[in-house]
């Protein structure tokens, strides 16, 4: 089982594809906009994916947070809001904050669920930094460590309940990040101690959740030099280390261009660093072959990290729905 996650090009599995993913056996799928159209065929893709592969139960992900970041979007699927909207309503009323947050995530849980798709790249942990770029933004719960621990925690068990498997991101913390690393390498200048106190915070308070994903940023006072996905140090000594996570690792996107260095370059040197599973995602045939020469098998570690993830999530059982819309609706009113 090859150590890399891929997305693919459109809404129907191409020959090519399913040919390169029998080859290479991946282990697991990303979906994004581009492969949604409709209930149905997602369930006939989700299916197609997890053929593909000898393994039958191969994580199917998808990125859906709520607001600006949903690949899942009306008619067919509900709208969520997004985190920050949670967060002032925990400043107001703690108690509805955490109960809406996690009946919005036992919501967008059961829409996975139904399409075959289990793991959500969610909750967003990271702390909002006034004046940072807007690339995380309202996506982020609040700018106090400890709301926002408890309220990814929330999110976590309403996944977690509709047997879905959550990724906290993007550790150590994207909060302080001055550009989008979708398009350049931020780097962030913040002492280690102040790091700590306030970034960290809430990777350490969900450090038990099953999987995580790793920040494309240049953190200087814990490597001057490589972003957190490829460096050894901020991997062994901080994700792993101080901030104690010991769940499956995935880098975020190779393809994103914060990163230098060819795709090979990339997954081999990201799981080199530390982390289990080289992400790629946006379906280039032609990049995913430079992934796939570069990542290497799983290794034992990750593969009891991915088994121990599954146990821990469980197959979920789900209230009624259309009561929890119900009183979803009314704590947000």
């Amino acid at each position: 089982m090859l150590a890399a996650i891929f997305g693919v090009s459109g809404p129907v599995l191409t020959s090519e594809e399913r040919a390169f993913f029998r080859d290479v056996q991946p282990l697991g799928f990303i979906l994004f906009a581009r492969n949604v159209a409709d209930p149905g065929q997602m369930r006939r893709l989700v299916n197609d994916l997890r053929a593909s592969v000898e393994h039958a139960e191969a994580p199917v992900l998808i990125d859906q947070e709520g607001g600006r970041v949903q690949r899942l979007k009306p008619p067919h699927w509900r709208a969520a809001v997004a985190a920050a909207k949670f967060g002032a309503l925990a400043s107001q009323r703690a108690g509805d904050g955490r109960k809406a947050v996690f009946l919005n995530h036992q919501l967008i849980g059961a829409e996975l669920a139904a399409l075959g798709i289990d793991v959500d790249c969610a909750p967003l942990i990271d702390v909002h930094q006034p004046g940072a770029h807007d690339v995380i933004g309202d996506r982020a719960y609040s700018g106090d460590p400890e709301q926002v621990a408890t309220l990814g925690r929330a999110a976590a068990d309403g996944l977690m309940s509709a047997g879905i498997t959550p990724v906290i991101k993007h550790i150590p913390g994207h909060g302080r990040s001055m550009v989008d690393s979708h398009h350049d390498l931020p780097r962030v200048t913040t002492s280690h101690a102040e790091l700590s106190r306030i970034d960290f915070v809430p990777f350490k308070r969900l450090k038990d959740l099953p999987w995580g994903m790793t920040a494309h940023i240049v953190y200087e006072a814990l490597d001057n030099e490589l972003p957190a996905t490829l460096s050894a140090k901020v991997i062994a000594e901080i994700i792993r280390g101080e901030i104690g996570f010991d769940g499956l690792l995935l880098s975020d996107d190779l393809s994103m261009k914060a990163l230098r260095g060819t795709l090979a370059e990339l997954a081999q040197r990201s799981v080199a660093a530390g982390c289990d599973i080289a992400l790629h995602c946006n379906g280039k045939m032609e990049e995913m072959v430079q992934v796939a020469a570069g990542a290497p098998p799983l290794s034992k570690a990750g593969l009891e990290r991915y088994t121990r993830g599954r146990r821990q999530v469980g197959k979920g059982q789900l209230a009624k729905l259309d009561q929890v819309e119900k009183e979803l609706t009314a704590l947000l009113a």
